[in-house]
């Protein structure tokens, strides 16, 4: 335990079962999946490997595990059941880096060469991440014998070497390494300036959540080009983790059976939302929405609707409000009652029912109004969300300020470069 954060050694997370919010088993651990940083940076543990009762092994990424604890992994209960496949920036802790010889060192120098028997993994305060922090050696030379009478102990992963990628490479390890810090609009902006062949390497290196967000930001021609690149069922792994609306843009520009097919592939649910969204104009509310705001029942509490609000996965924009329909709580909905604003939901006693202290004034947005007007009620109303209803009453989305900005700059404002200079706002590179 280090700074009250758990400390948790791989060695204990083998065989240990996974189950679902209701409890019920859906695996077991079979490995963990980590990425190598270049120099001595801990590598980032990206997932596990879990193998189903049908001996099946999928990954899990960290980003759905909500607790490891007791001998057990607690899961969201979003899994994708597509057959595991290492991708070449992915390391296997236990089929790759235990048993490894690797060398101890005391300030920078090489001292002694060693046994890796264990790592530990550990969450990031205040972050949903997780990396390797120590490693677990045991002193002298590989064989069984003589490993069982060497001394063993400890160390941060900088004390040894032997492990992480050469600062030096050209592959695409070396380059996702270098630029992991950076924000996916930067990253995208890489991407976009790389030679074809490099931005292909690059995209096929990246997990499919972060390759996913880097999608969002490039423009239409490369999101194409990357996209057409990918294996067919790893293309559809990345439109179900991009956000609703901007997969449903991208499939749209496909050719017809090339839609078909990434949508066949695609789990029911998220298919249905993207034939759902590709049905409407693509300047209207209909195809500027998101279909996954959050939605609450009018009987839930401040206390679930700040629950909800907390999840990292949202935007700033997401999760500004909450919007109240009766079941089902997936869109399409039940009728829309209203929304309520998180400034209110901080401002109510958390036993507070939502349907007590919804907005209902403003008049929603319909599915057909189109980008002018989308603005103009953003404008008009100081709005950051809105919800999109059908005449039937039933919530089918919520449009986003970045989405309008989106449609409405230039088809080519990504390619004019912003620098912040001290004192100052945002300006164009060389105005």
């Amino acid at each position: 335990m280090a700074g009250g954060v758990p400390r948790i050694f791989v060695s204990h997370l083998s065989g240990i079962a996974v189950f679902d919010p209701n409890g019920d088993q859906v695996g077991r651990v079979r490995d963990v999946v980590v990425m190598l940083r270049v120099g001595r940076k801990p590598p980032r543990v990206l997932g596990l490997v879990v193998e189903l009762s049908t001996r099946r092994r999928i990954f899990l990424p960290m980003t759905r595990v909500t607790s490891i604890e007791s001998g057990q992994v607690i899961t969201t209960g979003v899994l994708n059941v597509r057959r595991f496949e290492q991708r070449p920036t992915e390391r296997l802790v236990f089929g790759e880096l235990l048993d490894r010889r690797v060398t101890l060192t005391e300030a920078g120098e090489p001292m002694e060469t060693v046994t890796v028997l264990d790592v530990s993994v550990q969450q990031l305060p205040a972050r949903r991440d997780w990396e390797i922090d120590r490693v677990f050696v045991r002193k002298g030379k590989s064989g069984t014998f003589r490993r069982a009478k060497g001394e063993t102990l400890t160390v941060e992963w900088s004390a040894v070497t032997g492990f992480s990628l050469e600062e030096h490479g050209q592959g695409a390890e070396s380059l996702l390494a270098t630029f992991e810090q950076l924000r996916p609009a930067d990253l995208a902006n890489v991407l976009h300036h790389l030679s074809p062949k490099r931005r292909a390497e690059v995209a096929a290196a990246l997990d499919d959540d972060r390759l996913a967000d880097v999608l969002e930001e490039l423009p239409e021609d490369d999101q194409i080009e990357i996209l057409g690149k990918l294996k067919e069922e790893r293309a559809a792994d990345v439109l179900e983790a991009m956000d609703p609306d901007d997969a449903a843009d991208l499939l749209s520009e496909l050719p017809e059976q090339d839609q078909e097919r990434l949508l066949s592939l695609m789990e029911p649910a998220d298919a249905a939302d993207m034939r759902r969204l590709m049905s409407y104009e693509e300047h209207t509310a209909g195809g500027l929405m998101t279909t996954e705001p959050i939605v609450l029942r009018p009987d839930a509490t401040v206390a679930d609707a700040l629950a909800r609000v907390r999840n990292a996965d949202l935007s700033p924009a997401l999760a500004a409000q909450v919007y109240v329909c009766r079941p089902p709580d997936e869109t399409p909905t039940g009728k829309y009652l209203g929304t309520v604003h998180f400034q209110r939901l901080l401002r109510d006693p958390p036993y507070t029912l939502v349907s007590a202290i919804i907005d209902d004034d403003l008049q929603p947005l319909d599915p057909d109004a189109a980008l002018p007007v989308v603005a103009g009620f953003f404008a008009t109303y100081d709005m950051v969300a809105a919800p999109v209803v059908d005449d039937s009453g039933s919530l089918l989305g919520a449009v986003t300020v970045d989405d309008v900005l989106d449609h409405m700059l230039p088809e080519d404002w990504r390619e004019t470069e912003f620098h912040l200079d001290e004192g100052e706002g945002a300006v164009p590179h060389g105005s």
